[in-house]
């Protein structure tokens, strides 16, 4: 396993040890079994911005992008790409619903990864798979239901 994680902002408040266990833990509850490397990448507004014009052709920052590679190394190991995630926005929409940073966070990897592996949300059936997807990992590592804002929840 390897993640290759950086902070080009300097101001994530969660570390590569968060993330590896984030990306773990999906990976995981989705009984993915073989040696990987995934690129984690944490930017400002303008990178996002510009990555998220150029591959998806919408001028504005987004909280995660996702870059899967699915390839397969002469040594077994599996590159599975590049999540990007934009701390701005991350933490703005953190503040907005109502979440703690790590939460929003965790939940943002784990739905980055599971793009990577060709996990979508673009019919409302594959869209309540994945939801339901994240509920389970997310609930795994111990946070609510990232559906939910924290007013809603129950104790």
């Amino acid at each position: 396993m390897n993640v290759d994680f950086e902070d080009v902002t300097k101001e994530a408040s969660f570390s590569a040890d968060s993330v590896n266990n984030w990306v773990q833990s999906t990976l995981d509850a989705i009984g993915f079994q073989q040696d990987y490397e995934i690129a984690i990448r944490v930017v400002c507004r303008d990178e996002a911005c510009e990555l998220n014009r150029i591959y998806r052709h919408k001028n504005s920052a987004t909280n995660v992008l996702s870059f899967p590679a699915d390839l397969e190394l002469l040594e077994g190991k599996k590159i599975l790409g590049d999540i990007v995630l934009c701390w701005p926005v991350i933490r703005e929409e953190a503040h907005i619903q109502n979440k703690t940073i790590m939460q929003h966070s965790a939940h943002l990897v784990a739905h980055g990864v599971l793009h990577l592996l060709g996990w979508d949300h673009m019919t409302d059936s594959d869209a309540k798979k994945m939801e339901a997807e994240e509920i389970s990992i997310l609930h795994k590592l111990g946070y609510p239901n990232p559906y939910l804002s924290q007013d809603t929840q129950s104790p």
